[in-house]
C-alpha cells in the first residue's frame, strides 16, 4: 500500500485577517514532492486556515491515491491534537472543517504528527505565498511557486535552530518563551508579516509545543530517572565480586546467546527473559490533556502559548521526579539502533569485534531500510555515530543516504570480543569450554576463552564512550548504530541495574531503544527494542 506524507500550514495576517493555506503531498518512500496547493481564502483565522490547509493537502492525496495511508505532519497543535480525538472541537468555524477532512480517507488511514515549525518550512512558505497574492489582488499560482527551491535551499535560515531533540519537553519550553517575546516584540513595533516568515503573524500556536510532540517524547517513562547513574561516574561498570545476584552456572544458559548478536526471542531456553517477540515499550507520557478553554481558542497568541508552556512543564513533571531541580536544559538523547541482520544471526552464533566481521544479509539490509524510513518519517535525528564493524558502517550507511546525513565512527561502540568463542554457536561453547563458560555466565569480570573481553571491561569501555558523546552531543538527539551489548549496557546503566540484567532484555536485530541523559547526570530509559517498524 502505497503511502504518502502530508504537510500543511495555513496562517492569517491579523487573526482574523488576510489569510491563507499551504499543503504539500510527498511520497513516503522516496521523499519526493507529488503535489503543493496553495490559496488565498479572504478574512479568516489562523485556525480556520490551517484546517483549509489540511483539507487540501488530504484532498490531493485522496487524488493520488484513493487507497493510499497518509501521515499528516502539522506545526498546529490544536488540529492536530483536535483530528486525533484528544481535543474536542467546539469553535462553530472548525467543526464542519474537521468534518470534511474526517471523511476523506477511512478510519485508521490517515495518522497525524505534530512537528515545530521549522520542519514545516515549505508548507509555510507556500501560505505565504498565497497570502502575498491575496494582497496584490492575485491568487497563487503553482507555476511561479519557488516554495520548495526557496526552503530547499535554506530559506527561513534565520528561524531559530532547535536547541535540543525536537519535542523535548524543556526544549519546547525554552522555545515556547522565545516564542512569546518574539511575538510581543513583533507587536509592539507594529512590522508587517514578510514573505518567507511565519505564516501566520500571531499565530494561535505559536511556538514549540511540547509534551508528546515527538515520537521520542511521547515514549518518556515516568520513573525511569530515579537512581540513574551520574554522568562522568566511574563507568556504573560491575565491580569485582559484585556476582552476588549473578546468574548462576547452568541457569539461563540459553539466555547467554543473546549476547552474541542473537536475539533472546530465539534463546534456546530463557525462562526468566521477556517473552519472545514482546515490545518492552515506556509508556506514553499524557501529560497534554486540555481543558475545554484550551480547545476553543483561536485568536489569543499568548493564552495559547501559555497553554504550551503548560504542556512543556506537565511533559517535564511526568518525564523526572518530583524533586528534580528546576529546567535544566534539553538532554542528550541517544536513539540507539541494533544493526541489521547478519549471516551468523539466525544461526545464534557468538559474533563480536574478534571475529568475521561479517555484513549484512539481505534480510539485515531490508531491515536497515525499514529502520531508516521510520527515522525519516519522525525526523528527530541530527547525527549519526557508528560501531567500526561492517554490519554497524552498512547500517548506519543506509539511514544516513536516506536522511542526508554523514556517519562518525567511534572505536567505542563497537561489540564484545569473544574471543575463541567468535563463530560458535552457544551449544557448542558449553561443549568444547564449559568450565570458561560458567565462569562467565556466574561473573561480569570473566572473560570468554582466549582473552575475550569481560562484561566488566565493556562496561569501563561503553561508559566512557557515554560520557564522551553525552559531551559532544549536549542537547542533540543522536543515532547510535551499535550492537547487543554496548545497547544492553548503556540501557543497563542508566536504570542502575545489575549486571545480570544484561541476561534479562530482548534485544532484536533492527531493534531500536532511547535514552536521553539530563544535565545533573541521570538518564531516562525511554524506548527498549521497538521493532514495530520491521512488521
Amino acid at each position: 500500500m502505497r503511502e504518502f506524507i502530508v504537510e500543511a500550514d495555513g496562517g492569517s495576517r491579523g487573526n482574523p485577517g488576510p489569510a491563507g493555506y499551504g499543503a504539500v503531498v510527498s511520497d513516503a518512500a522516496t521523499g519526493e514532492t507529488l503535489r503543493e496547493a496553495a490559496e488565498y481564502i479572504g478574512v479568516a483565522t489562523n485556525n480556520v486556515a490551517e484546517y483549509r490547509g489540511l483539507l487540501a493537502g488530504l484532498r490531493a492525496a485522496h487524488e493520488l491515491d484513493p487507497s493510499a495511508t497518509v501521515h499528516v505532519r502539522m506545526d498546529s497543535k490544536l488540529v492536530v491534537e483536535q483530528m486525533s480525538g484528544r481535543w474536542k472541537i467546539k469553535h462553530p468555524d472548525m467543526k464542519p472543517l474537521a468534518a470534511d477532512a474526517a471523511r476523506i480517507f477511512p478510519p485508521g488511514r490517515v495518522t497525524y504528527e505534530w512537528i515545530p515549525r521549522e520542519r514545516n518550512k515549505h508548507a509555510d512558505r507556500l501560505a505565504n505565498e498565497a497570502m502575498d497574492a491575496g494582497a496584490r489582488g492575485e491568487q497563487w499560482s503553482a507555476s511561479t511557486s519557488t516554495a520548495e527551491l526557496d526552503t530547499g535551499a535554506g530559506a527561513g535560515a534565520g528561524a531559530v535552530a532547535p536547541s535540543g531533540p525536537p519535542g523535548d519537553a524543556a526544549a519546547g519550553a525554552a522555545r515556547v518563551r522565545e516564542a512569546l517575546a518574539t511575538g510581543r516584540a513583533a507587536s509592539a513595533g507594529g512590522a508587517p508579516a514578510e514573505a518567507g516568515a511565519d505564516a501566520g503573524s500571531a499565530k494561535a500556536d505559536d511556538g514549540v509545543r511540547a509534551g508528546g510532540a515527538d515520537a521520542e517524547a511521547r515514549t518518556l517513562k515516568a520513573d525511569a530517572d530515579a537512581g540513574a547513574p551520574k554522568a562522568g561516574a566511574d563507568a556504573g561498570a560491575p565491580k569485582a565480586g559484585a556476582d552476588a545476584g549473578a546468574p548462576k552456572a547452568g541457569a539461563d544458559l540459553g539466555a547467554a546467546e543473546a549476547e552474541a548478536d542473537v536475539p533472546a526471542a530465539e534463546a534456546d531456553s530463557d525462562a526468566h527473559a521477556p517473552d519472545a517477540g514482546a515490545e518492552h515499550r515506556a509508556a506514553k507520557a499524557d501529560a497534554d490533556t486540555p481543558t475545554d478553554t484550551d480547545t476553543d481558542t483561536d485568536t489569543d497568541t499568548d493564552t495559547v502559548a501559555a497553554k504550551a508552556d503548560a504542556d512543556a512543564r506537565a511533559a517535564k513533571a511526568v518525564a523526572t521526579p518530583g524533586w528534580a531541580p528546576a529546567d535544566m536544559g534539553a538532554p542528550a538523547t541517544f536513539v540507539l539502533l541494533r544493526h541489521g541482520e547478519t549471516p551468523l544471526t539466525p544461526q545464534k552464533r557468538f559474533s563480536g569485534s574478534g571475529g568475521t566481521d561479517p555484513s549484512l544479509s539481505g534480510i539485515g539490509r531490508d531491515q536497515a531500510e525499514r529502520a531508516a524510513a521510520l527515522l525519516a518519517r519522525r525526523g528527530t535525528i541530527q547525527a549519526i555515530v557508528s560501531s567500526p564493524l561492517a554490519r554497524t558502517r552498512e547500517t548506519a550507511g543506509i539511514i544516513a543516504a536516506r536522511l542526508g546525513l554523514d556517519v562518525s565512527v567511534d572505536d567505542g561502540l563497537r561489540e564484545t570480543d569473544f574471543g575463541a568463542w567468535e563463530g560458535l554457536t552457544f551449544a557448542e561453547v558449553r561443549e568444547r569450554h564449559p568450565d570458561d563458560l560458567n565462569a562467565w555466565l556466574a561473573s561480569p569480570d570473566a572473560e570468554p576463552t582466549g582473552g575475550g573481553e569481560s562484561f566488566t571491561a565493556t562496561a569501563t569501555r561503553i561508559a566512557a564512550t557515554r560520557d564522551k558523546l553525552i559531551a559532544a552531543y549536549a542537547g542533540r538527539t543522536v543515532l547510535l548504530v551499535t550492537h547487543v551489548t554496548p545497547i544492553k549496557t548503556l540501557v543497563r546503566l542508566a536504570l542502575g541495574a545489575p549486571p545480570e540484567s544484561l541476561f534479562r532484555m530482548e534485544l532484536s536485530a533492527a531493534s531500536l531503544s532511547v535514552v536521553a541523559y539530563y544535565a545533573d547526570g541521570n538518564a531516562s530509559l525511554r524506548l527498549l527494542n521497538d521493532t514495530s517498524h520491521l512488521r
